[in-house]
């Protein structure tokens, strides 16, 4: 029976956690994910979990920050004055926001923090920071 290898295409389902447990995604309700290995399209270490899994097989693997999304880059935290919000606008901790930057493609942040005449918006990708765990099914090799 064929095993994955680098530069394969696979199907596969998948589900995501954090480390508490707390799903993020998964695909056990639509279509299994369809990927070519080696083109950098997710995360190495997702990638490099399915190297070698067999159809059918299942597994779970944890994925450490680094082979994940990264740390969180403080560089990636702006402070915006309220004053330059949309005034019907009521900033969340936790709402997702978009801009544009200067070359014109959309930015997408999240509200970081609230205070009383800022907030601090975070463009780091949701993920960042966390230790991920998935629980994978090899459905096809293409």
């Amino acid at each position: 029976m064929s095993q994955v290898k680098e530069n394969d295409t696979v199907k596969v389902h998948y589900t995501g956690k954090l480390s508490n447990g707390q799903i993020f995604d998964s695909s056990l309700e639509r279509e299994p994910l369809e990927f070519q290995l080696g083109q950098g399209m997710l995360i190495p270490g997702f990638e490099m979990g399915v190297i070698d899994m067999k159809v059918n097989e299942k597994k779970t693997i944890n994925i450490p920050v680094s082979d994940a999304y990264g740390d969180i880059q403080q560089e990636l935290l702006y402070e915006v004055k309220k004053e330059q919000l949309p005034p019907e606008m009521s900033p969340e901790v936790g709402m997702g926001l978009a801009s544009k930057d200067p070359e014109g493609n959309e930015v997408q942040f999240r509200v970081a923090e609230v205070n009383e005449d800022h907030i601090i918006v975070d463009a780091n990708h949701p993920l960042a920071g966390q230790d991920l765990i998935f629980d994978l099914e090899l459905i096809e090799i293409k």
